[in-house]
C-alpha cells in the first residue's frame, strides 16, 4: 500500500474526484507539453454528468491558465476503464502533441493509462488488516507504532500540519454564514447549529449539536471551494475532523495524540482504498461517507487507547452500517445530501466506539470481510446511484 499521505490531501473542494483529480491531471499535460497553445479535454462517465456541479471544468481551466481549453462534457460513450475517465489533448498550432487518458480514481488520485503507479512508493507490505494485526501482534505494536515504524517519524509532522488544516477549515466554517453557491439555494448552517445553546441541554443533545456543527462546518466549506483535508474525499471530509475536534476539547488530547489517531484513521482509510475503493463513482457514498466514518471510529479508539481488536470492531461496524449508501447529489452539487450526512457518520462513528468498548469480544465479522463487502456491494449498485445525479434524490428533487 502507498502512504497514507495519499489519503490526507490538503487542497481545495468541492469534490477530490471530480476537482482535484481532474486538476492534477490537467498540471500534468501541461507540464509534459510545455510548448503546447491549446488543449482540449473530455469528460466521460460520472465526470460529464456532475462535473458541472462539482465544478470540474472550472478545475480544468484553473489549472490549464493562461493556456485556453475546450471542455468537452460526453454523455454518451460506455464502456469505460473507470467512471470518472477524462481524455487530455495538447495542441501546438492547431496540430496534436500530446494526449493521456487518466481515470480519477478518489481521493484526489489519478491513474494514467498505459503507465504504473511505481513512481509512488509502495510503503506498506502488508495488505490487510488481519495481516497487520498479525504483524503488531506479534511485535507488540500499536497500529500508531506500526504506521511509524512504515512510514519514518516524519509522518507524525505531516499529520500535525493535517490537523491544523481540519481544525481550521473547522473554525472558518463556524465563522461564515450566508448562502452556498450552485444555485440550490443552502444556507450554510453550521454557525446556527452551534449556538442553539438550551439552558436545560443534557450532555448528550449537546454532544450531537457540537459534532455536527462542526462536521457542517468543514463540508460547508468543501462545498464553498474552501480549503480542506481529504479524508479520505472532499466529499466526506468533516466527518473525522468534527469527531477528533470535539474529543480532543472533551478530553484534553494533545495534538500529538490527535496524529496518532489520524495515522491509524489513514491505515483503514488506506486498506479500503487499497482492497475495495473511496470513490463515490465507483461503488456509492458507502465508499466515500463510509470509509470517512470507518476511519473516524479507529482513530477515536486509537486516541481512547483501546487494543487493535477493539480498534477493528469500531472500524468494521462504522462501515457495515453504511453498506449499501448510495451517491445522490442533487444538481451534482456536493451540499445535498452531502453535508448532512457528514455529521450523521461523524456521530455514528463516535455509536462505533461505544459498541466497540464492550461488545468487541462478540463480533463475527472481520473488518476485511466487511471491506469486501462494501466492494461487492458497490458494483452492484445500479449506476444511477453512483454520482451521476440520475437517480434518487437527485431524480426526483424539483
Amino acid at each position: 500500500m502507498k502512504s497514507i499521505r495519499e489519503i490526507y490531501r490538503i487542497g481545495r473542494g468541492p469534490s477530490s474526484s471530480h476537482t482535484m483529480g481532474p486538476a492534477f491531471a490537467s498540471a500534468l499535460i501541461k507540464r509534459e507539453n510545455p510548448q503546447a497553445d491549446a488543449f482540449h479535454v473530455v469528460l466521460y462517465g460520472s465526470l460529464a454528468r456532475t462535473g458541472r456541479g462539482h465544478q470540474t471544468d472550472k478545475a480544468i481551466e484553473k489549472a490549464l491558465e493562461p493556456i485556453p481549453v475546450d471542455v468537452e462534457f460526453d454523455l454518451e460513450t460506455g464502456n469505460l476503464p473507470h467512471p470518472n475517465t477524462m481524455d487530455l489533448f495538447a495542441y501546438r498550432d492547431g496540430r496534436p502533441i500530446g494526449a493521456l487518458r487518466v481515470m480519477s480514481v478518489g481521493g484526489g488520485a489519478i491513474k494514467v493509462e498505459g503507465r504504473s503507479d511505481a513512481d509512488t512508493p509502495e510503503v506498506y507490505a502488508e495488505k490487510s488488516f488481519a495481516e497487520i494485526a498479525e504483524y503488531c501482534k506479534h511485535r507488540n505494536l500499536r497500529l500508531s507504532d506500526y504506521v511509524e515504524r512504515m512510514e519514518g517519524p516524519e509522518i507524525w509532522d505531516y499529520l500535525l500540519k493535517v490537523w491544523q488544516t481540519m481544525k481550521a477549515a473547522v473554525d472558518a466554517g463556524l465563522s461564515v454564514t450566508g448562502e452556498l453557491p450552485g444555485g440550490l439555494h443552502v444556507e450554510r448552517k453550521a454557525q446556527y447549529l452551534y449556538n442553539q445553546r438550551h439552558i436545560d441541554e443534557s450532555a448528550a443533545t449537546r454532544e450531537n449539536r457540537i459534532v455536527c456543527a462542526y462536521a457542517f462546518a468543514v463540508a460547508e466549506q468543501n462545498a464553498d471551494s474552501g480549503i480542506i483535508v481529504t479524508a479520505p474525499t472532499c466529499g466526506a471530509c468533516g466527518v473525522v475532523p468534527a469527531a477528533l475536534k470535539y474529543m480532543q476539547e472533551q478530553k484534553s488530547f494533545s495534538d500529538e495524540q490527535i496524529a496518532r489517531a489520524l495515522g491509524v484513521g489513514g491505515l483503514i482509510g488506506n486498506l479500503i482504498k487499497s482492497n475495495a475503493s473511496i470513490s463515490g463513482a465507483e461503488c456509492g457514498c458507502q465508499a466515500e461517507i463510509g470509509s470517512a466514518c470507518s476511519m473516524c471510529a479507529a482513530a477515536l479508539a486509537e486516541v481512547h487507547d483501546m487494543g487493535i481488536d477493539q480498534i477493528e470492531y469500531a472500524a468494521e461496524v462504522a462501515m457495515e452500517h453504511h453498506l449499501g449508501l448510495t451517491c445522490d447529489p442533487i444538481s451534482g452539487l456536493v451540499q445535498i445530501p452531502c453535508i448532512e450526512r457528514n455529521a450523521v457518520a461523524a456521530m455514528r462513528a463516535i455509536n462505533a466506539l461505544s459498541l466497540a468498548n464492550f461488545l468487541t469480544s462478540t463480533r463475527k465479522i472481520s473488518f476485511d470481510m466487511v471491506v469486501e463487502t462494501m466492494r461487492e456491494t458497490g458494483l452492484d449498485i445500479n449506476n444511477r446511484y453512483r454520482e451521476t445525479s440520475e437517480g434518487g434524490l437527485a431524480k426526483l428533487y424539483k
